[in-house]
């Protein structure tokens, strides 16, 4: 799986979980929470749908990894 294969799934996952989001709105290096104004509890729910889509967990201790769009999809992919 390629790396722009993982960033479609995250933005696809992030869309399913805020509809209110549209798909330009995602930034690569922005932070994810804070730029799309998701709360914790989405944001948790977007990291245990790709545990489930891509198998590889993300723990509380490294949340601050997967704070960006290119963060999350450079941390998934060292994960496979």
């Amino acid at each position: 799986m390629t790396k722009d294969e993982i960033k479609n799934i995250i933005i696809k996952t992030i869309l399913e979980i805020a509809p209110d989001i549209e798909e330009d709105e995602i930034e690569e290096n922005e932070n994810i929470q804070r730029s799309l104004e998701i709360d914790s509890f989405d944001f948790l729910k977007i990291l245990t749908a790709m545990n489930e889509e891509l198998g590889v967990e993300v723990p509380e201790a490294d949340y601050s990894k997967v704070d960006t769009l290119e963060n999350m999809a450079d941390y998934f992919i060292q994960g496979l």
